[in-house]
């Protein structure tokens, strides 16, 4: 169902909020995998308040809809979006990679409320979805599974088999997002290890595919509409963002992939991504 004008409003304002605590996340923690946190933030935002299936009370609720963050370095901007969805007191990200705390770097499905798998590894997410959209069909469950996979992991072989399988078994309950920012942790990935013709591949790997612009919430959510609506293939929405977006200093730099910020710094990048 297309946005309401008000609905557009309360989620741009919802990823607004993220994006700020995400910042002080990283400035209490010392650092934090920011720039690809910030560049998958409207996507994030837009499956937990507006598409997604759930139950914070009831995280192990059964018929919940699944979420599997492939790129689990963006574990800083996936804790801030359970905290702020109600899965955990937003305090304990005051914690946020302390030896004491349940937040990781990389979230522990064992230890954090709403995180579905310990993801990291780079390649390996992706997989797991397929399991979980497959286990739904043997279960005869109706839950879909959203996957969000980074550029850099997209040079792994392990993402084209799980591309593989998804397409095999007609997965038509998995919807992937590719948080295409053109970076990764050494450069431009088309100067690392090139990935273009990106769209045609997964075309060719069986996946329904569509193009959009990443940050524009009206765009994503006919995407996903349309993934909804999809029968026989598994659904691709190549999500073209802006690393580190948001913040003025952090865009499209790829020295922000990992950094920590100062209180100086911790309040520029606030007033960048405004109140």
């Amino acid at each position: 169902m297309p946005l309401t004008d008000q609905e557009l409003k309360e989620l741009q304002q919802q990823a607004k909020s993220i994006r700020r605590e995400i910042v002080d996340v990283t400035g209490w923690s010392g650092g934090a995998h920011i720039g690809g946190s910030l560049s998958m933030t409207d996507i994030l935002t837009l499956l937990y308040w507006k598409y997604m299936r759930l139950d914070p009370a009831r995280p192990d609720w059964e018929d919940r809809d699944r979420f599997v963050l492939s790129k689990g370095h963006g574990g800083v901007g996936h804790a801030v979006v359970l905290a702020q969805r109600g899965f955990f007191d937003r305090e304990v990200l005051h914690k946020f990679n302390e030896t004491d705390s349940m937040l990781g770097m990389h979230l522990d499905c064992h230890k954090v409320p709403g995180c579905e798998t310990s993801t990291g590894s780079m390649g390996h997410g992706l997989s797991q979805a397929v399991g979980m959209a497959l286990g739904a069909r043997v279960l005869k469950k109706d839950w879909r599974v959203y996957c969000v996979i980074g550029d850099g992991e997209s040079n792994e072989g392990s993402i084209w088999e799980a591309a593989m399988s998804a397409a095999h078994y007609k997965l038509d309950n998995l919807i992937v997002f590719q948080d295409r920012n053109h970076m990764m942790i050494d450069g431009p990935t088309e100067e690392v290890m090139s990935l273009e013709p990106l769209a045609d591949k997964w075309r060719a790997f069986g996946f329904e595919t569509r193009e959009v612009d990443g940050h524009d919430m009206t765009r994503l959510a006919e995407a996903i509409d349309e993934a909804l609506r999809m029968k026989g293939k598994p659904f691709m929405i190549l999500c073209d963002t802006v690393k580190g977006k948001g913040v003025d200093f952090m865009e499209n730099k790829p020295d922000w992939h990992y950094g920590g910020l100062s209180s100086e710094l911790v309040e520029k990048a606030k007033q960048s991504i405004g109140e």
